[in-house]
């Protein structure tokens, strides 16, 4: 009597056969990915359109993860309260808080929701098979079909609200007047904005809390209704599992209920301008800190996008050998030259357009012709003179590490 593969790699090989269909999806492709000992296999869901990319591998740790394109249209974080919204209720659970009960009776080793600049993640992963399943229909069922539609508290409750007094209030709302309130932060998202002024990165995806109560519950549910669509979705499955009966349980449960629609959520590619840009912006000083080395510089420049692999990964290694080693050239110039009192910075890949950064914390602003004097002159000598190559070697053997680690 023949005996069945175990292996999770063998067993999705006989299955996944690119240009066949499984349980209602497509096989499209498939990849090995041998620094991870997986296979990558890229699938679409024909009826309702979401993709999916499930990473085959001997991991008793097993991971689901839900994602959507959210390009925010303005800056009253509407992405950001439904990333809060959703796991508040839904149709198969009406319970108030399904993301609190889950942590404490699931078995999951990792539970979050993320809200980006251009998109909006819910990943899960657990050891079990069974309580991969629970958190798969808990989260399924939260962004695909929310109480937000006949609870409006929600809305308020998560977003923004006003009392008889006129303040206002609300958990995102809250929470974005003390991001707004960290100069660290600010300069993040002042960096994020100002280098990208004709794309959807210009706004605010946590909300800015001037604007969030600009925000209507209608226009709250309209972008639900838009984005959170199985066509503007991406699934990711990993682990070791039986991938067959997740797709059949998918298609039957959620995905097959869904056509697709006409849907343009594309993030917008930034022109280069035609000259270097410079942005001043005060933020408020604690009462009694002095003015005095209290102030960032930054130095930003764009990086080509995140789709292409050699660029990406040469400035992964450039940022080590650069900026954040130890003694790194660029910021022991910086450092020797007196120049903030903490250097910082590196290579942002978060977005369509990757950021290259070097920030001087705690600095003056007399002293922003020198800290671009430091940075050009020490970039130009490694240009004509070379980077040291151990430096280069580090890089590649760090980022090879954090490839390799299976986290």
């Amino acid at each position: 009597m023949p005996t069945t593969s175990t292996d999770p790699r063998a067993a999705a090989a006989a299955l996944l056969v690119p240009g066949t269909t499984c349980h209602g999806f497509a096989v499209e492709r498939c990849e090995t990915v041998p620094e991870l000992d997986s296979d990558a296999y890229v699938l679409r869901h024909t009826a309702s359109g979401a993709r999916l990319l499930y990473l085959a591998c001997d991991d008793e740790n097993k991971a689901f993860a839900i994602g959507f394109k959210t390009p925010p249209a303005d800056s009253t974080g509407v992405f950001h309260i439904l990333e809060h919204s959703v796991l508040c209720g839904s149709a198969k659970f009406p319970v108030k808080e399904p993301f609190v009960d889950l942590i404490k009776s699931s078995m999951q080793t990792f539970l979050n929701a993320m809200t980006y600049p251009d998109k909006t993640i819910y990943p899960v992963a657990t050891t079990n098979e069974q309580d991969l399943y629970n958190l798969m229909d808990v989260y399924l069922d939260a962004v695909l079909h929310p109480a937000i539609y006949h609870k409006r508290a929600i809305f308020e409750q998560e977003g923004w609200h006003r009392h008889a007094d006129g303040t206002v209030s609300g958990v995102v709302y809250n929470e974005m007047k003390g991001a707004f309130s960290s100069p660290d932060d600010v300069l993040e998202r002042l960096i994020l904005n100002s280098l990208f002024p004709d794309t959807s990165y210009a706004n605010e995806s946590g909300g800015d809390p001037e604007h969030i109560p600009e925000l209507t519950y209608e226009q709250y549910l309209n972008f639900h209704r838009k984005y959170y669509h199985p066509c503007n979705s991406y699934i990711y499955l990993y682990g070791d599992m039986d991938v067959a009966e997740k797709l059949r349980w998918m298609d039957e449960e959620y995905l097959g209920k869904y056509e697709q629609i006409e849907l343009d959520s594309a993030i917008r590619m930034q022109k280069p301008f035609s000259a270097p840009v410079e942005i001043v912006k005060p933020y408020p000083v604690a009462s009694g800190e002095p003015l005095t080395d209290n102030s960032y510089l930054s130095y930003n420049v764009v990086v080509g996008t995140v789709l292409d692999k050699k660029l990406y990964q040469a400035f992964d290694v450039l940022d080590y050998a650069l900026l954040s080693a130890p003694g790194a050239p660029l910021k022991q110039a910086l450092i020797d030259a007196g120049i903030g009192m903490d250097i910082g910075g590196g290579y942002d890949n978060s977005t369509l357009q990757p950021v290259f950064s070097v920030i001087a914390k705690n600095a003056n602003p007399e002293q922003k012709e020198q800290f671009l004097q430091v940075i050009r002159e020490t970039l130009q000598a490694k240009v004509a003179d070379g980077i040291d190559q151990n430096a280069l070697l580090a890089g590649i053997n760090s980022s090879e590490f954090r490839f390799r680690e299976a986290d």
